[in-house]
């Protein structure tokens, strides 16, 4: 009898174990845990939030501050400009590239310098030679970080060293990274492993500390992050099948297991759609018993959420009748593309075919142009 009652109890709860693994939601299945007291995860194309913990938190978020401030120096400078190292930055703490008083290097061998070896003095003389300090520099940070929308972010200095009010969170900080990586020389140089700059101390081995670009299948960075009080920070991006996302975890005793975990969450969670496709008609027009199309003259993909109703809008620009001759594929106006209400790109417009709406049948006779050289010729005397 006791065993009997045993085995129904025991059958009882497997059934009521089975239901839940059956009818719980699609988060639980596939929640991930992470290390990070902040962290969020994000489709860099359209911005849908894919994870996140304590992603609107205020926190240091050390050297990923970088970001910003090669961001700043690739839109303000010419790569190849010659930068006055000065004694301030030549004597910046911790991680250095090893620069010295006085001595002059590129713009761009100190970019590399501080997103491969997170060179925080090379962060400060490039805030120095654009905008005279780091304070004005780091007062431009902000406001540009404001203007990409991430309105919770404050920068005191271009190295990310602790500094009274200088914070940002998670979710800032994807945005701000989402930003960058659409510039396709920050992209660049961030995805680099390796390279070699000259300083005044000779040839400069770099390795990029962001362990991912090695160990992730499709990472293409980008910044790493830490202080003895801030702890382990990280922002990382990587591409799989169109899509691209953007990592990010601050205080992270096990940063690049959190973000493995979560590019893997990621990319099992999101598709790959079409914003805008190829030779897809925008516009018909019919004139002078003629029809032809204005087509996209590209595709816009984006990487979404899989299973959820997106809203795609479209704004035509400079689309009007054409009153003259048309050559096929040639532009007759751009259509800029809208998802979820957030811009996402623009494509040229072109004809599908050629047009011909007004035959030029008047010739000027022999005497008509005669007649107009002359007109010409007393009309300057």
């Amino acid at each position: 009898m006791l065993l009997s009652f045993m085995k129904s109890k025991i059958i009882k709860v497997i059934v009521c174990i089975c239901v839940l693994f059956i009818f719980s939601p699609a988060e639980k299945i596939y929640a991930i845990e992470t290390s990070a007291e902040c962290a969020c995860l994000i489709s860099a194309d359209s911005g849908e939030i894919l994870y996140a913990k304590n992603a609107e938190t205020v926190h240091p978020m050390a050297s990923t501050t970088k970001i910003m401030t090669a961001l700043l120096a690739i839109e303000k400078n010419t790569l190849d400009d010659t930068v006055i190292v000065s004694a301030n930055a030549a004597s910046q703490e911790g991680s250095t590239i090893y620069l010295r008083s006085g001595e002059e290097i590129s713009m761009k061998n100190l970019i590399y310098g501080m997103m491969l070896n997170s060179g925080n003095d090379a962060a400060c003389a490039v805030a120095e030679h654009i905008s005279g300090s780091v304070e004005e520099f780091a007062r431009e940070m902000t406001q540009k970080a404001h203007d990409i929308g991430a309105l919770n972010t404050s920068f005191k200095n271009a190295s990310g060293l602790d500094d009274d009010g200088h914070y940002s969170t998670a979710l800032d900080m994807a945005k701000i990274a989402a930003y960058a990586m659409k510039n396709p020389k920050f992209c660049e140089i961030v995805s680099t492993k390796t390279n070699e700059i000259e300083t005044s101390s000779g040839v400069t081995y770099l390795k990029n500390h962001n362990k991912l670009l090695w160990n992730y299948d499709g990472c293409i960075g980008i910044k790493t992050g830490y202080t003895k009080s801030t702890g382990r920070c990280l922002v990382s991006c990587a591409q799989r099948d169109g899509i691209t996302l953007i990592a990010v975890t601050l205080v992270a005793p096990n940063d690049w297991q959190d973000h493995t975990k979560m590019l893997d969450y990621g990319f099992e969670q999101t598709e790959k759609i079409y914003i805008a496709q190829k030779d897809s008609v925008m516009k018909s027009y019919e004139i002078n018993n003629q029809t032809f199309n204005a087509v996209c003259g590209g595709d816009i993909t984006a990487g979404v959420k899989k299973n959820e109703k997106q809203n795609i809008d479209v704004t035509l620009h400079a689309i009007k009748a054409p009153t003259f001759n048309i050559q096929k594929n040639e532009k007759i106006g751009y259509a800029e593309f809208y998802l979820n209400g957030n811009y996402m790109g623009q494509c040229d417009l072109l004809c599908d075919r050629n047009v011909i709406i007004k035959e030029n049948t008047s010739k000027d006779s022999f005497f008509d142009s005669i007649y107009k050289i002359i007109k010409l010729i007393l009309l300057k005397l």
